[in-house]
């Protein structure tokens, strides 16, 4: 490896870090996708559900509801494996993190949820949507950066 690679893969480190923990924020999905609706409700009265109803409807659309963000989290996986391969979409997925925090912020203040998970939602959001947004601001300043060859 040369040192012109060696140092654009060091300039990546932010990036791919950012995409990396946006990928484990949606993925974290994917337990609700395979466990028993009866796990399922604990988990999600641990989190501050109130009693939920065996319903086939609830459990249908928690599976359909996880697997949709699972594949969320995938998408920013591959992404952080090969920025440069998907360079076209980054600024997209950084702002997908802020627009989803901010549902999530106006939706709970609308609510009034209390601060567990409601604040780490929206503050994961907001950092990893800020965060990769930023990381690639920092390329675009660069002598020959930009988003273009990450």
């Amino acid at each position: 490896m040369d040192s012109t690679s060696a140092g654009r893969g060091h300039r990546l480190r932010p990036l791919r870090f950012f995409l990396a923990f946006s990928a484990l924020v949606w993925g974290v999905s994917w337990i609700g996708v395979f466990l028993p609706w009866p796990a399922a409700v604990d988990a999600l009265q641990g989190l501050g559900a109130r009693d939920l109803p065996a319903d086939p409807m609830l459990d249908y659309w928690l599976r359909m509801a996880s697997a949709a963000c699972g594949l969320v989290g995938l998408l920013y996986g591959l992404t952080a494996w090969n920025p440069g391969r998907h360079v076209a979409m980054l600024p997209c997925l950084g702002r997908l993190m802020l627009v989803e925090g901010g549902v999530l912020l106006f939706h709970g203040a609308r609510l009034e949820l209390p601060p567990f998970p409601f604040v780490a939602d929206v503050a994961a959001c907001f950092v990893g949507g800020g965060g990769i947004l930023c990381s690639l601001g920092n390329r675009r300043s660069e002598p020959g950066g930009g988003t273009a060859s990450p």
